[in-house]
């Protein structure tokens, strides 16, 4: 009876732990399948649009929107859509191209691989960047203080400006005549007088976005002055008109002057390792840009260019102060 009993309890157990496992597997099968489903629909909603069977996708997009800048956020849904037209006519233009195999053409796979080497660098770049520490407060009150026609002195200049086409060895008599007229008008009739071609403008310049390397000069000039500087067509003559101080205290100029002192400490860190590679590198010169044995000092390679962190200012390295759209736009000033 036990015995009975017993086979009679397990050949049920076996059956209901049958139909436990046929359930369970039923079950797993269909979240399996909804997990399948969810992962369809998640790959769908990234598509934004296909192509004759080529997805344009929102990632692609959002990438577009990143290199946006000053997009407002209600600005965002607009800008997309407008991206979308934009991606969905290169994706044509890609396909047909394609068609046509110009991706084959030797001016395309180059253009294509200067574009990769540049993109490549450009990512070592901002890597070795990521070494650089951020301007301290001390460094950022120092460059404020070291700068104050950009700063605290800062003007907003009314200039008149006259370009001449001059040889280099008129530049000494223009600039005595220029000392020795009584007026602007005088200095331009005797440009007049001795056949000198010229052309003129007027503008209004805040401080930044004259040349920095020349800003202290300007700082120096009275209303009613001038100056005349050698320019790529001969000289420039710039009469200082008017000006109005409107100076910028060193809490505003701090996310400026911490974002430049940032980039140019990048750069400098930058150029530093690629001088290290290059002393260790085999470097080796051909053909035409080989150094002869007798002018081989002379003909000695100029340092290989380095690309600047894409966030550096366009004028920072070379002048050695904050650019224009530093200021302006930095500092939200007019």
């Amino acid at each position: 009876m036990i015995s009975s009993l017993d086979g009679r309890g397990a050949c049920r157990e076996s059956r209901f732990g049958g139909r436990i496992t046929l359930i369970a597997l039923a079950a797993t099968l269909v979240l399996l399948a909804g997990c399948g489903d969810k992962k369809k629909e998640a790959s769908a909603s990234q598509t934004a649009a296909k192509v004759n069977k080529e997805e344009i996708t929102v990632h692609q997009i959002n990438f577009v929107l990143q290199q946006q800048r000053g997009l407002q956020p209600e600005q965002t849904e607009a800008a997309g859509k407008q991206i979308l037209e934009r991606l969905i006519d290169q994706e044509l233009a890609v396909q047909k191209a394609e068609e046509l195999k110009l991706d084959r053409d030797p001016r395309v796979v180059q253009q294509m691989e200067a574009a990769k080497r540049e993109i490549i660098a450009r990512a070592y770049v901002e890597k070795t960047g990521e070494a650089v520490s951020k301007p301290t407060d001390a460094d950022i009150k120092a460059y404020y203080d070291a700068k104050p026609a950009l700063f605290s002195a800062r003007r907003i200049y009314s200039l008149q400006e006259i370009v001449i086409e001059a040889k280099p060895e008129q530049l000494p008599t223009l600039r005595e005549q220029l000392g020795a007229s009584k007026s602007i008008n005088d200095f331009v009739e005797f440009l007049k007088a001795n056949g000198y071609r010229f052309s003129g403008n007027q503008a209004v310049r805040p401080a930044e976005q004259l040349p920095l390397n020349l800003l202290d000069t300007f700082a120096k000039l009275n209303d009613g002055q001038a100056v005349l500087l050698p320019s790529a067509a001969g000289a420039q003559v710039v009469l200082l008109a008017g000006s109005r101080s409107e100076p910028v205290d060193e809490a505003r100029a701090k996310p400026a002057i911490e974002q430049f002192l940032l980039n140019d400490a990048k750069r400098k860190l930058v150029e530093s390792d690629i001088k290290a590679l290059r002393a260790v590198a085999k470097i080796e010169y051909e053909g035409k840009f080989a150094p002869t044995p007798a002018g081989a000092a002379s003909a000695a390679p100029l340092a290989a260019p380095v690309p600047s962190p894409a966030s550096a200012p366009p004028s920072a390295a070379s002048e050695g102060g904050l650019s224009a759209s530093d200021i302006s736009k930095g500092l939200g000033l007019k």
